[in-house]
């Protein structure tokens, strides 16, 4: 899980307060991955003080989260995929499209456009375009070259690969509102009127 606290002070506190708590029932936090940081405005403002470089990033449920900046300046936060992920999950389709490599092109079609639907169910959030569009074109280009080891005589230019790639394979869009407009739902029963 992730807790943000405002003050380093109570982020010492709530961890002394847990591994206290967790000792209770025979766990232990997991020293690898329990960690305090700074994150956010603060991190930004206090990393510009410090001199060169980033403020620290963290991991958390395939993404990576990262203290970034809007188009007026103002922090933002971005997530990427994370790319161990990426290259795992790339790494699959490949091993898939190697053992059905002689499958029908709208057979490995459909399939592709499963895999990636669901991939971009999840990972289509908000500043994550561009690991999107990535991942995207790596499918591609493996789907290429699988139907090009089909045949001595390859003709799958990329003049023939993109139409066909733009038929079986979506293009990404982000799916997932942004975290201000996700919590700002109205309720019927929330409203005093209805």
């Amino acid at each position: 899980m992730i807790v943000g606290v405002e003050h380093e002070g109570d982020a010492r506190r709530l961890r002394d307060a847990m591994r206290e708590r967790f000792e209770q029932f025979g766990l232990e936090l997991p020293g690898d991955k329990t960690r305090l940081l700074e994150f956010a405005r603060v991190a930004s403002e206090l990393q510009q003080r410090r001199g060169p470089g980033k403020p620290e990033t963290f991991q958390f449920l395939g993404f990576v989260f990262i203290c970034g900046r809007s188009r007026q300046g103002r922090f933002q936060l971005h997530r990427r995929i994370r790319a161990d992920r990426m290259r795992e999950r790339l790494r699959e389709i490949k091993d898939r499209l190697w053992k059905h490599m002689h499958a029908s092109i709208p057979e490995q079609g459909k399939w592709l456009r499963s895999v990636m639907s669901g991939y971009f169910a999840y990972h289509a959030v908000p500043t994550n375009m561009r690991s999107l569009q990535k991942f995207r074109h790596r499918v591609m280009v493996a789907w290429r070259r699988t139907l090009r080891r089909r045949s001595q005589k390859d003709g799958m230019t990329w003049q023939r690969m993109r139409p066909m790639a733009d038929a079986w394979l979506p293009m990404p869009r982000i799916l997932h509102p942004w975290p201000d407009q996700r919590f700002a739902v109205t309720h019927p029963r929330w409203e005093p009127k209805a």
